[in-house]
């Protein structure tokens, strides 16, 4: 049962926060700022109103996890960190002396209460609102990307993660005391996981018999990962990584195991829209989604920029259908005439090749002039076909006992005659120049914010970072502009 209203308990020592928490601090300035009703009227259907033990209220719970983005805290640090910071406590709304939650509601919350919610879009629409009333949003531009973030497991089992990071605690340890070898438990030598979380269990259980050790900062820190961890691996014991990450490029040589974050950005850094999807999508595809998004949140938009990626022709049929323009350079080899089976493969820019629907990048291109014919010239795509014979995808696409597999692009300059004439004006030049500003933003993200590694694993988890980071971060823009 929770109560339709959130105030401070009484308490006679309230005053202490006119004292401790000065006018200029962040979290101060972030309750005077927003009003955090909102996530009560998306939530109180999720709980009871007239029946049952009170509930801590879900707002609360909703500034625990906004905490946790902020200040790049395990979920047991923010709740021990909430017990003696006192800016901690008026951002929670909480008397003084009143005691804390227990680390687990707050996994609770976030796996129950926010399931079948579209918490990143209301979260961004928010900040947005709030960014529009303060009139802090004047321009009409967006602009346009996406940045990975690497699955919490990077591609290994999960009792490889176990091992990497119980060893982390284990250094923590002999650096302070080296003594302890003798006392911590037998590594396993099975290759069963369950026997890992058990060893990783046993050596949390020594360690925190241990005071003196386990309450210094740099081992209690390593533990309570280890714990998260552990945790989260006897949830998803069945799976031998994350189920939703997926293998995407940044180059022709590089590689990530994870996820894609889509950002659409005004040009005061205010991230306006974003879509979370996995590692191996395609940026072009969801630049309709992004302007769409951020239309939706009451921005006017005229201009929209981003690299080649999203000069595709249906973003150019898109943009000129909406009177919009698109500041994105043609590349050669993208969206250039017909292709057969073209939501099927679609263009890596950063690797230069084509992915196929099962996610595997073409190993070399090869160009056909085909001279002597009244054709246009292509450029034809090799895959793998070891990769082909045992695709679950390759009926329709392989053809069994095929000694190589191609796809082939035709190039038709022609097609794009009016945006390659725009991209050669002043203006156009002059535009691109704001391209940069969403790079530092996606530095802001993953440096300031962690947003490098994903702290769950599953798309759902993805996405509950993503919302709070972005809404954390937009937040944070909006108060230096409003300085």
């Amino acid at each position: 049962m929770i109560s339709n209203q959130q105030s401070f308990s009484f308490s006679p020592y309230s005053q202490i926060y006119d004292l401790v928490v000065p006018q200029d601090n962040m979290l101060r300035k972030i309750n005077d700022l927003v009003d955090f009703s909102f996530i009560l009227e998306e939530l109180e259907s999720k709980y009871c109103l007239n029946n049952g033990r009170n509930a801590v209220h879900p707002i609360r719970m909703f500034k625990y996890l906004l905490l946790k983005s902020i200040f790049s805290l395990s979920v047991v640090d923010v709740v021990e960190r909430s017990k003696y910071d006192m800016s901690f406590k008026y951002f929670l709304e909480m008397a003084p002396e009143e005691p804390v939650i227990d680390p687990s509601s707050l996994t609770k919350f976030r796996k129950q209460r926010l399931q079948d919610m579209n918490l990143l879009d209301m979260l961004i629409n928010k900040s947005v609102e709030i960014a529009l009333e303060k009139e802090i949003i004047k321009s009409k531009t967006i602009i346009v990307d996406s940045t990975h973030t690497k699955s919490r497991y990077n591609q290994k089992s999960v009792k490889e993660f176990l091992q990497e990071k119980s060893k982390n605690v284990r250094k923590s340890v002999y650096q302070i005391d080296e003594s302890m070898k003798e006392k911590l438990p037998p590594k396993t030598i099975s290759n069963n996981v369950e026997d890992e979380i058990v060893y990783c269990q046993d050596l949390i259980k020594v360690i925190e018999s241990e005071p003196r050790i386990s309450e210094i900062p740099a081992v209690k820190e390593k533990i309570n990962v280890l714990k998260e961890v552990v945790e989260d691996c006897t949830e998803q014991l069945s799976f031998s990584m994350d189920p939703d990450a997926k293998v995407g490029h940044k180059s022709e040589e590089s590689s990530f195991f994870g996820y894609k974050t889509h950002l659409a950005m005004a040009d005061e850094r205010i991230i306006t829209a974003a879509v979370i999807t996995t590692g191996e999508k395609s940026d072009g595809k969801y630049l309709q989604e992004l302007v769409e998004k951020s239309m939706e949140t009451g921005m006017e938009i005229k201009t929209v920029i981003g690299d080649t990626a999203y000069s595709e022709k249906e973003n150019i049929r898109f943009m000129k259908k909406e009177e919009l323009e698109l500041v994105s350079k043609l590349h050669p080899l993208v969206t250039h005439g017909t292709r057969k089976k073209e939501d099927e493969f679609t263009f890596n820019k950063d690797a230069g090749m084509y992915v196929c629907k099962a996610g595997h990048l073409a190993t070399k291109k090869k160009f056909e002039e085909r001279k002597g014919q009244d054709r246009n010239q292509r450029m034809k795509y090799f895959f793998d076909i070891e990769k082909c014979k045992v695709c679950p995808f390759q009926e329709g696409c392989y053809k069994k006992g095929a000694k190589s597999k191609t796809y082939s692009v035709t190039i038709k300059s022609t097609e794009h005659k009016d945006q390659e004439a725009f991209q050669n004006t002043d203006e156009f030049k002059e535009l691109s120049k704001s391209r940069y500003k969403i790079e530092a933003k996606n530095s802001e993200l993953k440096h300031g914010h962690e947003y490098d590694t994903a702290k769950s694993s599953g798309l759902f988890g993805m996405q509950i970072q993503g919302a709070t980071t972005i809404f954390a971060v937009n937040l944070k823009r909006i108060l230096k502009l409003m300085k």
